[in-house]
């Protein structure tokens, strides 16, 4: 027996009355002797059939609906390019307030600025997890955002040590000082991103745990960042490089 049409949802309503149709139909054929008993049972059998392994063929979606949410996605990219570059600009900001807190000096350089930086380059990513995160389209899109992040950020910096840092600096310097960090700082930047999903908009919520990709990628990054940072501090000792 079938519930009444008050507590069905409106699909298997639609479903149910072109079944009773069908069956109908059936009927008013094997008695007007247009069908034989096998043909009537076999008809049946396949309107029973359809109804069961393919409920979507009573109520097809719209066919705008599955590309409703990627046009939305499409139509935000320019939004989700401007934060990525902003992104860039915060972690420049936050490094040098991270530095004017520090101090300066080489144990800034070797530990405090790779944990920090990289942790603050994604920020505009940060907030695309949160509030569109239909925007991004998997790991690879993201960690390339974060590189746009990344390589803003090197741009910056490199813009200041040569600005205001080492404006003493020769053509040499200020080549390396566009080329090399913002390298490092994409690089850096792009294995951040492979390991960000919305799963660490969870855990800053307080629903979920630290996500071990996550973890993992920001470490590597990190331990790039330090790699770089003791090279540049050994060059500068030897006197190779000043900076």
């Amino acid at each position: 027996m079938w519930p009444d049409n008050e507590r069905l949802p409106a699909d298997n309503v639609r479903m149910r009355d072109s079944s009773q149709e069908e069956l109908d139909e059936i009927v008013r054929l094997r008695r007007s002797g247009q069908l034989s008993a096998k043909e009537a049972y076999e008809r049946h059998v396949a309107a029973l059939s359809g109804w069961t392994a393919s409920p979507s063929a009573a109520v097809a979606p719209p066919p705008s609906e599955p590309e409703a949410p990627l046009k939305r996605s499409l139509l935000l990219q320019p939004v989700v390019l401007l934060l990525a570059l902003l992104g860039g600009l915060l972690g420049a900001f936050g490094a040098v307030v991270q530095e004017l807190l520090s101090g300066g000096g080489y144990a800034s350089a070797l530990i405090a600025a790779p944990i920090i930086e990289e942790a603050l380059k994604p920020a505009g990513i940060y907030i695309l997890l949160t509030v569109w995160p239909q925007a991004l389209f998997g790991r690879f899109h993201t960690a390339t955002l974060t590189a746009i992040s990344g390589f803003c950020f090197g741009l910056i910096e490199s813009y200041v040590y040569v600005t205001f840092y080492y404006p003493e600096g020769d053509a040499a310097y200020v080549l390396f000082r566009f080329t090399v960090p913002v390298m490092m700082h994409t690089i850096a930047s792009f294995l951040v991103g492979f390991g960000l999903s919305r799963a660490i908009v969870d855990w800053a919520a307080g629903r979920g745990p630290f996500p071990k990709i996550t973890r993992n990628f920001y470490v590597a990054a990190v331990l790039l960042h330090v790699i770089y940072n003791t090279t540049v501090v050994a060059l500068d000792w030897t006197g190779v490089l000043e900076f």
